[in-house]
């Protein structure tokens, strides 16, 4: 095993400590187990840097020509690829993933060796940009940097990256562009360039319904409408597929869940156009936010308790008297507790009514304040004065095993890409969480879990480094799927057979 390389100066040991996480995650991918992945990424970060250094050193370089290779991260990252296809000819296959030594084994694969005209757009598109520009694109869109600390780190000024990125991006597309019209294709392809190229410069331009059917049929034209269409989200999706390839998708996703960590309580964070800090500001717009919901809530309440409030004089005396038995305090029952983010059961909504209480928590505008079993033969639970929980009181509406998140990542004609993230309220050794979809979809890969799909129904089951969950903890998940017709939110999502709520 290859002994990471040597950093020539501080400049580079930063770069090889952020690079290095990166060709990690991408080859934690790519194998079986932690061992074979520390294994795989210390053969490519040499691979990688050896060539990175070899290109550095071309005298074409030092005289001015610009050498058409990646950024350092994309670069070492194809650099896992290829030490991954070493492994799988020289006989050592059996550390890989098994879905990654069927693509090897492909045309898909053959695809990035073969001849350069015949390479995915994104692949060539980023290596006709300047190594500076690339590198930005492939920061802010791939790995999911905040533009402040991208700029930082290319030496740009923070104020004016937005620009500089957007002028990247449409520098990008333009080289996809040419490329794509320099790629060998067939005259039906052909005739669709222009129309292509038209459709995907509006953000508001319908596609036609001739070249959204080529576009389901033709892989090289759904490439270039992924490249070329720069607004809706999908160019992450199409610069990680076209240039890593096998596991594009999923090193996206992990990359963007890296980010999210990053960026956690803790970390400083570049001032904002105030000059406050960024994390002082969100705190600033949390407590704003926070006084208007507390504010929202106390309202409503005054006005609930004012609805509750029965008219005439009786009861206004007996408001004023502050007799207990008929009035009903402002800040009782009527007014509602804030909204909690997890399924948890509230003592105060289920467990025991108090000894001295001689009626309902809530008031009444007139008769009694005590039902009675006439007017209410099944009690509610938290009217009951028993301390035993009742047959029935586990099966409470508001009681479930499980809560789910479903996103819509990215959607392109005939196929898209979702997430799932499932919170369980008790401990998980192993999970199955399954749904149903209402237009026929079709789950074609999964990530971060095994699949399987009969008619509508899927069902998604734990990998073995993923399987268990604490209580409250989450476990989440990203599939790519075809639809026709319509793609409509999947429903009936259950955990180990439990039903969730929140999809």
């Amino acid at each position: 095993m290859p002994d990471l390389p040597t950093p020539k100066d501080a400049a580079e040991a930063a770069l090889f400590s952020e690079c290095w996480d990166a060709v990690l995650s991408y080859a934690d991918l790519c194998t079986s187990g932690s061992a074979a992945a520390n294994q795989l990424a210390r053969e490519a970060f040499a691979l990688g840097i050896r060539e990175a250094r070899a290109a550095d050193d071309d005298p074409r370089h030092s005289a001015g020509r610009r050498s058409s290779r990646l950024p350092r991260i994309p670069l070492l990252l194809t650099a896992v690829r290829t030490t991954a296809a070493a492994w799988e000819f020289e006989g050592q296959g059996h550390k890989l993933d098994p879905d990654l030594r069927l693509w090897l084994n492909s045309e898909k694969a053959a695809r990035y060796t073969g001849p350069p005209l015949q390479r995915p757009l994104a692949l060539r598109g980023l290596r006709d940009m300047q190594e500076a520009d690339a590198a930005l694109l492939w920061l802010a869109e791939v790995e999911a940097l905040p533009l402040h600390a991208v700029a930082r780190r290319q030496g740009l000024d923070p104020m004016a990256a937005m620009e500089e990125l957007n002028q990247v991006r449409g520098l990008f597309r333009d080289r996809c562009h040419r490329n794509h019209l320099d790629t060998p294709i067939n005259s039906d392809c052909r005739g669709y360039v222009r129309l292509l190229d038209a459709v995907t410069r509006s953000p508001v331009a319908d596609t036609p319904d001739d070249l959204s059917r080529h576009l389901a049929t033709c892989v090289e034209c759904a490439e270039a409408a992924a490249c070329l269409r720069l607004h809706g989200g999908g160019l992450p999706a199409a610069l990680a597929g076209g240039v890593i390839g096998w596991g594009g998708l999923a090193y996206l996703e992990r990359r963007r869940r890296a980010a999210e960590v990053r960026m956690g309580a803790g970390r400083p964070t570049a001032p904002d156009a105030d000059g406050v800090p960024l994390d002082a500001a969100a705190r600033r717009a949390r407590a704003v936010r926070n006084s208007l919901l507390v504010a929202a809530v106390l309202v409503s309440g005054l006005a609930l308790a004012a609805s509750l409030t029965p008219f005439g004089g009786k009861a206004d005396d007996s408001a004023l008297s502050g007799s207990p038995a008929d009035s009903t305090p402002v800040a009782g029952p009527g007014v509602p507790a804030l909204p909690s983010t997890l399924p948890t059961t509230s003592a105060t909504s289920r467990g025991p009514a108090p000894a001295s209480a001689s009626g309902s928590g809530s008031a009444k505008p007139s008769g009694s304040a005590t039902p009675t079993a006439k007017e209410k033969p099944d009690p509610e639970p938290q009217g009951t004065s028993s301390g035993t929980t009742g047959p029935g009181a586990d099966e409470s509406p508001d009681a479930s095993a499980c809560e789910v998140r479903y996103e819509l990542v990215n959607q392109w004609p005939a196929g898209f890409q979702a997430t799932v993230t499932v919170t369980s309220t008790a401990p998980v050794d192993s999970w199955s969480v399954a749904w149903a979809f209402r237009n026929g979809q079709r789950v074609d890969q999964m990530w971060d879990a095994g699949f399987s799909q009969d008619g509508s129904r899927v069902i998604a089951t734990s990998a073995d480094y993923n399987k268990k969950v604490p209580a409250g903890g989450s476990l989440s998940f990203g599939f790519l799927a075809s639809w026709q017709g319509g793609n409509s939110a999947p429903y009936d999502f259950t955990l180990n057979g439990a039903p969730c709520t929140g999809a």
